[in-house]
């Protein structure tokens, strides 16, 4: 039975594009909740300039459950200095793969992103694991498709300064499975050693079809946001991330195992809107699981012994 590991990202890409302040009590206790669900990563917070005091906060207050890994996105240098204090388990960088979003997102091009991201690592020097966010490896809604080519090259280069991971983001919603096997394929073929993450968005619908190419190709890691969060506010159109829990339900459902509590997990995917203040793209939380009986109608027992 093939071991599927998840790192949920509500906290920090899911609540990145809400309306509504999140109260940092709320943020301890689903950090804390999500904690017990059986994640082997959790995405905490990111250490942008005006939100640092406030997430040192966050990430000084959370239990820490052996076995789980607390992630934080670290945006440049300034805030590499700053996620030390936060004692994360792990660093995550990001950049875009397309030239035009890596403008539109981070205000500067690809290579000049590629340096500051490089002065980061140097700095960590192995001290904390990196992992290395490459958005949009499918699709830019702006530039049209990227190529593979591209994605594999800046993997290489990553790859060359000795990061621990790579995810491979569909920022934009758009990668159909057949891309998402021929990625998957060529990447684990060629870096054999990194821990690499999928990241997909439902966008188009096409989320869980992805994971599950992506699982049949062998990749054993993604991301996935509780109750289908999230978004990219510079990727035109592209709505939330894949639910967690409708991602690990169906790998349950299929005998992959994940080591999760996808009741607890439910349960708290039925308690999200009440945190963020309104409706949220979830599925299996409305419908109920499949493992879910229900009680049969009172007269199906009557026509059952009058056969």
């Amino acid at each position: 039975m093939t071991r599927i590991y998840f790192n949920d990202v509500v906290m920090r890409d899911g609540f990145q594009i809400e309306a509504n302040f999140v109260p940092t009590d709320n943020k301890v206790r689903l950090v804390d909740e999500l904690s017990e669900c059986g994640f082997a990563k959790i995405e905490v917070t990111s250490f942008t300039s005006p939100k640092a005091i406030p997430m040192l906060w966050v990430m000084g207050r959370i239990k820490r459950v052996p076995g789980v890994e607390y992630n934080v996105l670290v945006p440049n240098l300034r805030g590499d200095e700053r996620a030390f204090e936060s004692r994360a388990d792990e660093f995550n960088l990001v950049m875009s793969t397309s030239e035009t979003h890596n403008l539109a997102n981070l205000r500067m091009g690809r290579e000049k992103s590629f340096s500051g991201l490089v002065e980061v690592i140097e700095y960590v020097d192995v001290r904390t694991p990196i992992n290395v966010s490459l958005s949009t490896c499918f699709d830019c809604l702006m530039e049209g498709e990227v190529p593979q080519t591209v994605v594999e090259e800046f993997a290489q280069r990553f790859a060359d300064l000795g990061v621990r991971g790579l995810t491979i983001c569909d920022t934009t919603g758009t990668a159909n499975p057949d891309q998402v096997k021929r990625m998957s394929e060529a990447l684990q073929k060629r870096f054999p050693n990194l821990q690499l993450t999928m990241h997909f968005h439902n966008t188009r619908g096409m989320g869980l079809a992805n994971v599950l190419a992506a699982v049949q190709s062998g990749i054993v890691r993604f991301d996935g946001s509780l109750g289908g969060l999230g978004g990219c506010p510079y990727a035109p159109g592209a709505s939330g991330n894949i639910s967690s829990e409708d991602a690990i339900h169906m790998l349950d459902a299929m005998g992959y195992d994940s080591d999760m509590n996808i009741l607890r997990l439910l349960q708290l995917a039925i308690e999200l809107p009440k945190i963020v203040g309104h409706e949220v793209p979830r599925q299996v939380a409305k419908a109920g699981s499949t493992y879910t009986l229900h009680p049969e109608p009172s007269y199906v027992d009557k026509l059952r012994r009058a056969q």
